[in-house]
């Protein structure tokens, strides 16, 4: 079997893998949901879904910290990786002879198309499509409680910098099925860095991933719309991973956004 990663390197596997090391969290939850969980030796450090089935693998670093001489030591036939870190850790694993897949959905279509390629590279095609299959049902049957709702203009914070997301990234893409509407402009990136005064100017209806303490304290932002009407929303930690994961759980990440944004859909 041969595949092109998102680097642009041709993966070539010879029999199915038995030993996987699986550098990103929304890869190992997809390894498991496929019925791959099996041929997991070793995750990151934040793998931490679904807990009873890596609470007990090695760790190996991250995907920007990676432990190369652990990772090597337990001879994997597989590695599963980022292609954002590509030369600081798909190419050392390589030239140490490993075989390396580096990639991840940016967008949401790619989420699933992701999910077919682990299937094809662990030998679980039938897994991953009942996987995708049912993940696209749920996600349809969640857009359609907001369907004939009004769009909400909504600020998403990755971190504080601040960094937000695009409308074409997959949280956008959730975002707008949960009947909002990001207000980074598409020409910006899937998750680009904004200037404060952007978001001031747009003044969001809803805030997401900040407390609304957090929004009072910033400058010109006690007047927003969402804010004065106190819709600003911190993810819980397990809802943060959801929407920042592009795997398994984007059913779980639009019922959280569709909770924030219009939360009568789901009364």
């Amino acid at each position: 079997l041969t595949v092109t990663d998102d680097l642009g390197r041709s993966i070539t596997l010879k029999t199915q893998p038995r030993r996987i090391v699986s550098m990103l969290p929304s890869h190992t939850e997809t390894l498991i949901a496929i019925g791959a969980g099996a041929q997991l030796i070793a995750v990151d450090r934040f793998s931490n879904y679904p807990k009873a089935a890596v609470e007990k693998l090695p760790k190996v670093g991250s995907a920007y910290q990676p432990n190369i001489e652990a990772i090597v030591a337990l001879k994997p036939d597989l590695v599963l990786a980022d292609e954002s870190s590509g030369s600081r850790l798909t190419e050392k694993l390589a030239q140490a002879g490993l075989t390396v897949y580096g990639g991840t959905g940016q967008t949401f279509n790619e989420v699933f198309e992701k999910i077919a390629v682990i299937g094809r590279l662990t030998n679980h095609e039938a897994g991953a499509t009942r996987l995708v299959t049912s993940m696209r049902a749920e996600l349809n049957t969640l857009q359609a409680s907001v369907l004939r709702l009004p769009k909400v203009s909504t600020y998403y914070e990755i971190d504080p910098s601040p960094y937000s997301v695009g409308p074409n990234s997959f949280i956008g893409t959730l975002i707008a099925r949960a009947g909002g509407q990001t207000i980074v402009p598409a020409a910006l990136g899937d998750f680009p860095k904004l200037d404060p005064e952007r978001i001031v100017n747009s003044n969001p209806q809803v805030m997401i991933g900040l407390t609304l303490d957090d929004a009072r304290r910033r400058p010109g932002w006690a007047g927003l719309q969402a804010v004065k009407a106190g819709r600003v929303f911190a993810p819980t930690p397990e809802e943060r991973d959801a929407l920042s994961r592009p795997g398994p759980r984007l059913p779980d990440a639009l019922r959280a956004l569709i909770r924030f944004i219009h939360p009568e859909a789901l009364k």
